[in-house]
């Protein structure tokens, strides 16, 4: 029977939130295990140098994207041979990209003195940098085959594979740190294991798609190539605002303030990165549904599946952003030791920005599975130079605080207008005044919900053990009980709650078939 995309859309979401889940915990464990058993330097040095290679990952130029925007309409009429034509495309496209990335890492090693401020005491150094790069170009290599997978409403088949390598590699990661202390060996895990992900998912394609296998691929017609490119060109845009918005933060602390505070920030990257990571999951399961929806529904349909999904991103990323304004300092503390602890003021504004960086989810999905680059193209370069420059000047006046709080300017003053504008004017075909209320509204509720779990939460008093504890537990129940509150009567919540009892029903159904 075929699903629906509904149920695609709950299959996709539902392994890859288990996935994520794995791969926070797994993770979690690793770096505890990290920052014990190497030196802060060691911390500092893998954020950094990761951070450089997602700089160079900006060569990628948005390809996948636009490549899995033009799959759905061939899926959807079960055209074989324009998916054929347009993978053969995208393999060309990812050498080429495995290539640059080559180049730029190693043309990068002649400058690594200006981008350490203080030589940390690491050997081997541009060993491990060179390793680091290895591991970034061989994950361009056979990997391009899952888009088709995920184009397919399948993209539960890669997060099971990612899950299972990953617990191979953290598993052998912690043991090999425990016993050893050697990072080389701990970059050789990685290697390994990234290649062996790669290898596993390009022959489940191959199982599943077998007419990739063919050599008779007929090229794109022109208009289509034209049209492909021009989405490119428009990502590769939005990579580059994007890259300098979200990855340049290290850099910067690493040049101005200095490898300490990154490896710091590193900690607490891996906590919000992980929390974002999983909540996007939502996000991420259902993009293949909405490309399906926007080549086969009305305007106003899309509209109304856009408000929901806007809901429910806004319901998990207030309550996650209350849940690490209460939590975070706490939680560092007892995995990483104090000397990692940010001042409050830190960690309210990567709060704000986890929170608006979340608030965009649903806006950013919509765009890219509708294939609406083109028309705010030149917002991520105007964001990146807004943050490249206040950052640059807060940093210099306001130490690692003004670093973060530039990110948060510049997002406000481009992306948080910008998205949501094109995609109603392009897409949704109506004024955008109604998603700024909503906005409004959402974030007002969010405020207010935060400010009574943080009255609560100041209560709570003991080791910080027991503050951890009291405060995860009001944190779990008073933010979400004031939403249900707040929303129990909204049209988004009835249609959303709808949609789950109708689920519910049909697969009750298929239980009572067997």
């Amino acid at each position: 029977m075929e699903k629906s995309r509904t149920e695609h859309s709950v299959r996709n979401t539902t392994a890859a939130m288990v996935s994520k889940i794995v791969a926070i915990l797994m993770g979690f464990a690793t770096r505890v295990v990290f920052t014990h058993c190497l030196s802060e330097s060691y911390v500092g040095v893998n954020g950094l140098f990761s951070d450089v290679l997602n700089v160079l990952a900006l060569s990628e130029l948005g390809v996948g994207t636009a490549i899995t925007y033009a799959l759905y309409k061939p899926i959807a009429e079960g055209d074989h041979e324009r998916q054929k034509s347009l993978m053969k495309m995208y393999c060309r496209f990812y050498r080429i990209v495995a290539g640059i990335v080559l180049t730029g890492g190693l043309a990068v090693i002649p400058f690594m003195d200006v981008l350490i401020r203080h030589q940390p005491e690491v050997d081997h150094l541009i060993l491990i940098y060179l390793m680091y790069l290895a591991n970034s170009v061989l994950s361009y290599l056979l990997i391009y085959k899952k888009t088709l997978i995920d184009a397919h409403q399948l993209s539960y088949i890669g997060e099971i594979y990612q899950m299972i390598f990953l617990l191979i590699q953290d598993t052998l990661q912690i043991i090999l740190l425990l016993v050893t202390h050697n990072f080389i060996l701990f970059l050789v895990i990685y290697i390994l294991c990234t290649l062996g992900n790669n290898i596993s998912i390009s022959r489940k394609a191959d199982r599943l798609y077998p007419y990739l296998k063919e050599k008779d691929v007929k090229p794109l017609d022109p208009a289509e190539r034209k049209g492909i490119f021009k989405n490119i060109r428009a990502m590769l845009m939005h990579k580059i605002g994007d890259v300098v918005v979200n990855n340049t933060d290290n850099l910067m602390l690493s040049s101005i303030v200095g490898i300490i505070s990154v490896g710091c920030y590193s900690n607490y990257y891996l906590v919000i990165g992980s929390i974002h990571q999983l909540v996007s999951q939502v996000f991420r399961g259902i993009t293949a549904s909405v490309g399906n929806l926007g080549v086969t529904e009305d305007s106003g349909r899309v509209r109304r599946i856009f408000e929901s999904s806007f809901f429910v991103g806004q319901w998990m990323y207030g309550f996650a952003v209350i849940c690490l304004y209460e939590l975070l300092n706490p939680f560092v503390e007892i995995s990483f030791g104090v000397q990692y602890v940010f001042p409050m003021e830190v960690v309210l504004v990567l709060c704000l920005n986890f929170f608006v960086t979340g608030m965009r989810q649903a806006a950013l999905v919509f765009r890219d599975s509708l294939g609406l680059f083109w028309f705010d193209r030149y917002k991520s370069l105007a964001g990146a130079l807004l943050n490249l420059g206040i950052s640059i000047v807060l940093a210099r006046q306001f130490g690692t605080v003004g670093v973060f709080g530039g990110t948060l300017i510049s997002t406000l003053l481009t992306s948080f207008w910008v998205e949501p504008w094109i995609l109603y004017r392009h897409s949704l075909k109506t004024g955008a005044a109604s998603y700024f209320l909503r906005y409004g509204f959402y974030t007002a509720v969010v405020a207010g919900a935060g400010f009574v779990t943080d009255l609560l939460c100041l209560r709570a008093e003991g080791g910080v053990w027991r503050i951890l504890g009291i405060r995860l537990l009001i944190c779990i129940i008073v933010p979400n009980l004031i939403f249900l509150l707040c929303y129990f009567r909204t049209k988004e919540f009835r249609f959303l709650w709808k949609k789950f009892m109708d689920l519910t029903e049909k697969w009750k159904g298929r239980d009572d078939g067997k």
